[in-house]
This record gives structure tokens, C-alpha cells and sequence, in this order.
């Protein structure tokens, strides 16, 4: 009795802290395991559906996790959706414009979901690369895909209603709905 207490006034104070933080809503309904890395910078926001699952913890998770689940918006104007009944395990979510995952979705750990580049080629001034921001395309995972563990999502992806990724693929464009998708970079596999 006394651990159930404990963990219901811990996830409380989890609570109001990240309701600190502007520019992030969620749902009384969203179950938190373990502390997430919310960053959010210069306008950027962050919504979270009903009934979504944000696990960072790796105690009790099926595979090695890496890292706690990390949400990142640091672009004006960038913004990180996440559907209803969706599940992200130990991901790192980097919004520099858009990402949009749907509902019912499953996120396996250590996934890398980013939908900017970083930084600039310059190849016309390969000395000033360091100081450049890159470009950013959105990223729209639609409702009902997993994405299995180690998995990279590069910008201006769409993965397709229902669609699979296996494990530690890299998606560098667009994945059809309803099919299995793998490898490096991700091609389809197989089709329902």
C-alpha cells in the first residue's frame, strides 16, 4: 500500500511539473512511466491525444532502452502531435517544423524521429557547415503504424495507415499504407 502511494504522489509532482511547461498540453488520461525530456524553445508546442502511453522508463520494458523518451521542439512555430491510445517507448521526437504521429500508433525504443537536417550540406563552404541550421520537411505517421525498435525517420516521410516498419530500418521517403516495410534504406517488404 504504502509503494502504490508513493508512485500516485510521485506521478502527481511529475505532473504539475511538466504542466509548467509552456507550450506542452496533455491529457489527464496520458500514463506516464518514468520522467520524459520535454524541450520546448521559441513558440514551438507540443500536444498529446487521450489515453497515449510516454514510457521512459526501462525497468518492465521487453528490450533494452537506451535513453528516456525525449520531445523536442525547438524551431518557431514547431509543433509534435501525438494521437489518441498511441504508445512511444524511450523515442527522441525532433520537431524543427512538424511531426505528426497518429492514433493507436506503436513507437518501440531507442527510435530517432527527426524532421530536420541538422545542418546545411555547404559544399560551397564546407568550413562554415558548423554554423548553419539545415532545412526542415514534416514528418506524418498516420494512424495505427508500428515502428519497431532503433528505427530512424528522416524529414518529409509519410508512413502510411496501418503500416509496419521493422526494426532498425531508416525511412528515408514515403511508405504506403498497410504493408511491411524494411532495411536501409526502407523499401516494402510485404503487402496485406
Amino acid at each position: 500500500m504504502f509503494k502504490n502511494f508513493r508512485k500516485k504522489r510521485l506521478d502527481k509532482k511529475l505532473r504539475r511539473k511538466l504542466q509548467k511547461i509552456t507550450g506542452f498540453t496533455f491529457d489527464t488520461s496520458t500514463k506516464l512511466v518514468g520522467e520524459p525530456i520535454v524541450d520546448i524553445r521559441r513558440g514551438a508546442t507540443i500536444s498529446i491525444g487521450k489515453n497515449v502511453t510516454l514510457n521512459s522508463q526501462n525497468f518492465g520494458y521487453h528490450m533494452n532502452m537506451h535513453s528516456p523518451l525525449k520531445l523536442y521542439a525547438d524551431r518557431e512555430n514547431a509543433h509534435i502531435t501525438i494521437g489518441d491510445d498511441s504508445r512511444i517507448n524511450g523515442a527522441c521526437i525532433h520537431a524543427y517544423e512538424r511531426i505528426t504521429i497518429g492514433k493507436k500508433c506503436l513507437i518501440a525504443a531507442n527510435c530517432q524521429i527527426i524532421d530536420g537536417s541538422g545542418h546545411d550540406l555547404s559544399f560551397d563552404n564546407v568550413e562554415n557547415r558548423i554554423n548553419t541550421s539545415g532545412s526542415a520537411s514534416a514528418i506524418v505517421i498516420e494512424d495505427c503504424v508500428w515502428i519497431g525498435a532503433n528505427c530512424i525517420i528522416l524529414p518529409g516521410v509519410t508512413i502510411g495507415y496501418g503500416s509496419v516498419i521493422a526494426a532498425g530500418s531508416v525511412v528515408t521517403q514515403d511508405i504506403p499504407s498497410m504493408v511491411l516495410a524494411g532495411g536501409i534504406p526502407a523499401k516494402v517488404i510485404k503487402k496485406a
